[in-house]
């Protein structure tokens, strides 16, 4: 299955990569400039996630907080 085409603009960086990372991706016939754009990808994913973490640290701790000096929401409905 191929990839979809992607409608971004993208750019050279001119960026080296280290060709026994990539190596292993290009026997299954991808593309170095893919397999660097899907780590920048999942490198900003992480990087999101981090970050959306510490934002809402606070209301996290106030919500854990909650839930244990009451117990969770409906417990008594749950049949488990």
């Amino acid at each position: 299955m191929k990839p979809a085409i992607s409608t971004v603009r993208k750019i050279s960086t001119g960026t080296p990569v280290d060709a026994a990372r990539v190596a292993p991706v290009e026997v299954l016939h991808d593309v170095r400039s893919q397999t660097v754009e899907v780590g920048v990808a999942r490198a900003g994913a992480v990087r999101q996630a981090e970050q959306w973490l510490q934002d809402n640290q606070v209301a996290l701790e106030s919500s854990n907080a909650h839930v244990e000096r009451h117990g969770l929401p409906l417990t008594r409905y749950r049949s488990f």
